[in-house]
């Protein structure tokens, strides 16, 4: 009897029956498309932003006890928020390879890749699956303690704060206040924009190993004001998050795989921005000549003070003074870095043809020179042997902003390391030692330099008869 009873609903006419299974199988079906609809609608919200969850399924104006579809899609989209799971922005397994290979910054995630163009990741995206950037934690110490996660706009996780606009996010392995190593980080972010509409960020977030930085040091924050305007560094100070971006551009290799052409527009930007706003109002300077017709050749003597500055700077500067003095229309200055305005040092660099300086972060300012002048650089005792590849960061700067690096002279004079087997301790040791220098050596070089000079603005000045100056400032100060 008891069978009986259990069976006995299903032994009801076959037309009742076949309502239930109908109505269990399309609860079934419909319940399928909820979860469907809601893993992957944000991914069309991303393009279409009037897109909703609650959208894409009509009010149903169902009788007593039909299910209710918004609570079903709230309950999913709340599983979906407990879901995001955030990573360590710094993954130590890749601290031996950081700087090649796989990044130990946000490791999980893959690079856009564009031929001739710097690696970079965009939120939200294809790649992203529609899905934003969210940081957590602000530690400046450990980057392991700050975190990342990806997460749908319309499932954020539970109290995050929603950043609006364009975010620009670097993380640089060496840091944003050194000049070389800025304009190394920044370069990118540049070139990114005049690819993309001249897009301006509303904001920066900046990162070292995974570490935040509050600032960026002085000189590459005038670069970058006059790049895109009064733009904040993000501190977080709304807590600890999580803050996720509207739409955030990472870039974590500097430089990394740009091509020399994309480096070349990057630095004429910079190089014309700057220019503009200091109020030397030429992309490239005219060709002048003296009153007998040849090419004036500014030389300029790029001193600094204390660290690799020169031992006997007033020799020096007879040496160089006595070989310019022989070539008829070069103008010889001397200049102090250091007593140099941001402004200074872009009008010193716009008026110079050949700078000669000490190795040193005042180098950096080259590229506002225009394309093709020369640089002259200096070493203390013990470089050549003890300071790696960092040694020819003006080398590589030189080529990146197409100005002609003419060699350097490394000091051979000097005390030498007291354990010449430890490679890092005679680094130290002669890191911050004083130039010498040699008359023979540093007249001829002079000459040398200075003679091909001459005939590279002989051979410019012709070709220049045939220049359109106009539609040369078009391109280069396009943004």
């Amino acid at each position: 009897m008891k069978m009986e009873e259990h069976e006995k609903p299903c032994t009801q006419t076959k037309k009742e029956c076949r309502s239930i299974t109908f109505l269990i199988l399309f609860q079934f079906l419909f319940s399928l498309v909820i979860v469907f609809y809601v893993q992957s609608f944000t991914l069309d919200s991303s393009f279409h932003p009037s897109s909703s969850p609650k959208a894409i399924f009509p009010q149903c104006k169902t009788e007593a006890g039909a299910w209710n579809q918004t609570k079903v899609i709230d309950a999913l989209v709340d599983k979906l928020k407990q879901s995001v799971t955030f990573l360590p922005l710094k993954d130590l397994r890749f601290s031996e390879s950081a700087m090649t290979g796989n990044t130990w910054f946000m490791s999980s995630l893959n690079d856009t890749l564009e031929e001739n163009e710097a690696e970079h990741l965009y939120f939200p995206s294809e790649a992203s699956r529609g899905r934003l950037l969210c940081l957590k934690g602000r530690d400046t110490s450990d980057g392991t303690k700050n975190s990342y996660a990806l997460a749908w706009k319309e499932s954020l996780p539970e109290s995050a704060i929603l950043l609006e606009g364009l975010t620009f996010i670097s993380d640089t392995y060496f840091n944003h206040d050194n000049l070389w190593h800025g304009v190394s980080a920044a370069a990118p972010f540049v070139r990114w924009s005049m690819k993309n509409g001249c897009s301006r960020p509303s904001r920066w977030v900046l990162f070292h190993w995974g570490e935040l930085r509050h600032k960026m040091g002085s000189w590459l924050g005038h670069l970058m004001q006059i790049n895109y305007g009064d733009v904040k560094v993000e501190g977080f100070d709304k807590g600890d998050g999580p803050y996720c971006f509207e739409k955030a551009l990472v870039m974590r290799h500097d430089t990394g795989a740009m091509g020399s052409e994309s480096k070349l527009k990057a630095f004429d930007l910079l190089r014309c921005k700057a220019r503009k706003f200091c109020g030397f109002n030429q992309v490239r300077r005219g060709i002048e000549v003296h009153e007998r017709g040849l090419p004036l050749i500014k030389f300029t003597l790029l001193m600094r003070r204390g660290s690799r500055s020169f031992k006997n700077a007033t020799a020096v500067r007879e040496i160089f003074a006595k070989a310019c003095a022989a070539v008829e229309g070069c103008q010889f200055d001397v200049v102090q870095s250091e007593d140099l305005s941001f402004c200074d040092q872009v009008l010193v660099m716009s008026k110079s043809d050949i700078v000669a300086s000490p190795h040193g972060a005042q180098l950096t300012n080259m590229f506002f020179m225009d394309r093709n002048s020369s640089i002259m650089e200096f070493f203390p005792k013990g470089w050549l042997e003890h300071a790696g590849l960092g040694q020819y960061a003006h080398h590589w700067l030189a080529n990146m902003s197409g100005m002609k690096h003419r060699g350097a002279w490394w000091d051979q004079n000097g005390q030498e390391c007291p354990n010449p087997k430890d490679e890092l301790q005679c680094f130290f040791f002669h890191k911050d030692g004083q130039v010498g220098h040699n008359k023979t050596y540093f007249t001829e070089w002079a000459k040398k330099v200075l003679h091909e000079v001459r005939q590279e603005k002989l051979e410019e000045a012709t070709k220049r008869q045939v220049d359109d100056d106009r539609q040369l400032t078009t391109k280069t100060c396009a943004c």
